[in-house]
């Protein structure tokens, strides 16, 4: 099993920046892929980033590129995103998730492992 436990959310102003950490604990051998979702209120959770654990695959929502970047530091078991430009429609609770399996993918279903998340509030 994995332990995921998200840092660095807050409430900021609209162009401010934030940075989001993800720190696995347990089997931390157990991921391959690990991503960034969100859930607005009233809306679908949905995949933001994505980072391979080997190699250099990412994936990045079209809502975010140019904005968000996913990185990893593989020898603290941590994957952070760095949120730059941030809009109100950033507004959301952020999670991440890891899969153990080797191809990114954008389906919640697709995560076995998840932390509690994280709130994000941006105001105009």
């Amino acid at each position: 099993q994995v332990q995921l436990v998200e840092s660095g959310g807050g409430s900021v102003q609209a162009g401010d920046s934030l940075r989001l950490s993800c720190t696995a604990s347990g089997r931390t051998n157990s991921w391959n892929v690990m991503g960034w979702f969100r859930q607005a209120p009233g809306a679908e959770r949905e995949l933001v980033a994505a980072i391979s654990r080997l190699g250099s695959s990412t994936y990045y929502a079209e809502s975010v590129k140019g904005r968000f970047t996913i990185s990893k530091d593989i020898a603290k078991n941590t994957v952070n995103l760095q949120a730059n430009s941030l809009k109100s429609e950033d507004t959301a609770v952020y999670f991440c998730a890891g899969k153990a399996g080797w191809a990114i993918a954008v389906r919640v279903s697709d995560y076995e492992y998840w932390g509690q998340g994280t709130q994000v509030t941006v105001s105009s």
